[in-house]
This record gives C-alpha cells, sequence and structure tokens, in this order.
C-alpha cells in the first residue's frame, strides 16, 4: 500500500465518515469537497442506492447470491448485512485489488452461519478472472446480483468497459439483475468536471465521467427496472434518502432475460 498518494477508496471512506484513511487521502478528499461540496452528498446517495437496490433483488426478484466488483471499505449497511439480514442464506462475494480493502473485508466481513462471504483479489479489468474466482461461491446456473458500483468509471477506454461488462453478463443465469453506478458530467456541472480534473492529477486510480447515453450502453442487454436509467438519489427514494436532489451519479438496475 502507497501511504503517500490518496487512494479512492480511502478517500470514499472519509467522505462517508469512516475512519479507515490516511492524512493525505483526507487532505485530496477536503480539496476535491471544497471544489464541489456536493461530493459527500454524492457518496452518501451511492450508498443509500446500494441498500434500495439490494434489499429490492433479495425481497422481490428473489436474488440470493451477489457478485459486488470494486467492494471498497467496509461500512455501515455492506451488501452482505442487507442480503443476509432479509435472506440469511444469501452468499455474497466481494471483488476488490486494494490491499487495505481486502484487509478489512477479510477482517469485519463476517456472515450468518446460513450464508456464505468471500473475498477475492482481482481487478475489473479481468473479469475472466473474477468469474473464475467467484464461481467456488456462486452458483452461476442460478441468478445473481451483478453489483458495479463506481467501478466503471475506472475502466478509462468506454470500449473495454462494454466489453468487461458484457463478458460479466454472459456468465449469468436468465432472471439475474445487474446494479450500476456511475459518475457524469451532465448532472453536476463544471464544478463537479474541474474536481474530476484535480483528482486525476493527485490520486489514484485515474476516474471518467459518463454521460448517460455512454452509461446506457453497458445496460443495452438488460430490461430496465423502473424509473430507468437516473441520478442515484431517484432512483426509487425512501423518505429518508436523499429524495429531490439531483446528485451527479446515474444509477439503473436491470434484469437479464
Amino acid at each position: 500500500m502507497d501511504a503517500s498518494l490518496a487512494h479512492n477508496a480511502r478517500v470514499w471512506d472519509y467522505w462517508l465518515g469512516g475512519r479507515e484513511n490516511y492524512e493525505v487521502d483526507r487532505r485530496v478528499g477536503d480539496h476535491v469537497r471544497a471544489m464541489f461540496p456536493g461530493i459527500v452528498q454524492v457518496a452518501r446517495a451511492d450508498r443509500r442506492f446500494l441498500g434500495r437496490a439490494v434489499r429490492h433483488l433479495v425481497g422481490y426478484a428473489g436474488i440470493r447470491q451477489f457478485l459486488d466488483i470494486g467492494t471498497g471499505l467496509p461500512t455501515v449497511e455492506n451488501t452482505h448485512e442487507i442480503a443476509q439480514r432479509l435472506a440469511p442464506d444469501a452468499r455474497v462475494v466481494y471483488v476488490d485489488n486494494d490491499p487495505l480493502v481486502l484487509a478489512h473485508a477479510r477482517a469485519l466481513l463476517g456472515g450468518t452461519p446460513e450464508g456464505m462471504t468471500d473475498y477475492v483479489d482481482a481487478d475489473v479489468h479481468e473479469p475472466d478472472t473474477i468469474l473464475e474466482a467467484a464461481a467456488k461461491t456462486v452458483d452461476f446456473d442460478r441468478p445473481v446480483g451483478l453489483l458495479l458500483l463506481g467501478i466503471l468509471n475506472f475502466v478509462l477506454d468506454t470500449d473495454r468497459a462494454v466489453a468487461v461488462v458484457d463478458r460479466l453478463l454472459d456468465a449469468l443465469a436468465p432472471g439475474s439483475h445487474v446494479v450500476i453506478t456511475h459518475p457524469t458530467g451532465e448532472l453536476g456541472g463544471a464544478e463537479n468536471e474541474a474536481a474530476m480534473r484535480y483528482w486525476n492529477a493527485n490520486a489514484t486510480p485515474p476516474i471518467t465521467a459518463r454521460t448517460g447515453a455512454e452509461v446506457a450502453r453497458f445496460l443495452r442487454r438488460v430490461e430496465l427496472l423502473a424509473p430507468g436509467l437516473v441520478s442515484c438519489s431517484r432512483w426509487r427514494p425512501e423518505p429518508h434518502d436523499l429524495a429531490g436532489r439531483v446528485v451527479p451519479q446515474f444509477g439503473a438496475v436491470g434484469r437479464t432475460a
């Protein structure tokens, strides 16, 4: 781990109010927040969207297996906690390639006796590696909830990002669901884009925003659940969520045929 360079997982943890971050992460995080004050709302809206999506997949779609790629540092209401609260036998595989994330995941992320939680050290650019490792826990002949929250923005080439999603979708059984969030400049204005430029010059890994049309390419093979591709804060908000406040982060849930 390079503690001299701000890292996305640790800065995101800082914005969410966590403690697993370094001084460099807080410094960069504060600078980004000064440039784009809404970034904390983005982080919180993204996390709340995760909860709503997982609850829907477990409670209404009957999903009992999850592949969460780009896990980030453990915080409150992690995927397995939400899923196993509703279905104790749910299985969750977390995927990340940050050593700090994996160390904390193994130490802090448990699970129910009936279910299973596993952790895979892999990069989103290597979907075959992810699928091979996840198959030890996930039965790909049954529906899976594929979670890609704030991770495809680290695949800078859009065609390659589309190919990654397609390869992952190829492995999923009918009735599976894919959940995506992705930053955009369309909903956040110039200050959001300026903050991203600062991030790419001062932190790792580099990030790219995409338009709604570009994000829609990831979802062209699935049936989008209402309300479609929207600001993640507007996807089926609950009373305690940031309902009505648009954040520059697309969110969508789709079902495979």
